[in-house]
């Protein structure tokens, strides 16, 4: 049985995402604190921020905590703001774009394991 984890939300750290200009991510929970199926992040997406196409090896469910945003999925555009749900499969050519003056956030849960990014050119 796996132990249960609680932890603070001070307790993330927070780094830049490569290859993406604005972007921030902290890890919250992944195999490393006791998660043995999946990694939950919190992303942040800086006012102006943007990141290019590209394509992911698992999938990413994602659920949009504050601002509003424009994420591009296999060619079709949204615009998500608090409370908006996403599933990008795994595979699917996906981007972001922030070009509000507010601070974007969301959760993003993938399964534990390795996940190559390969951005589309």
């Amino acid at each position: 049985m796996t132990e249960h984890v609680v932890r603070d939300a001070e307790s993330a750290t927070y780094e830049s995402v490569d290859a993406a200009d604005g972007m921030h991510k902290g890890v919250l929970l992944d195999e490393s604190s006791g998660a043995p199926n999946f990694a939950m992040r919190r992303f942040v997406l800086d006012p102006g921020a943007s990141v290019p196409e590209h394509t992911n090896e698992v999938e990413h469910e994602q659920y949009v905590l504050a601002g509003e945003y424009t994420v591009g999925i296999e060619g079709e555009e949204y615009t998500v703001s608090e409370g908006d749900s996403l599933l990008i499969p795994a595979g699917a050519v996906h981007w972001y774009e922030n070009a509000g003056d507010e601070e974007g956030a969301f959760i993003c849960v993938v399964p534990n394991g390795d996940d190559e990014i390969r951005l589309v050119e």
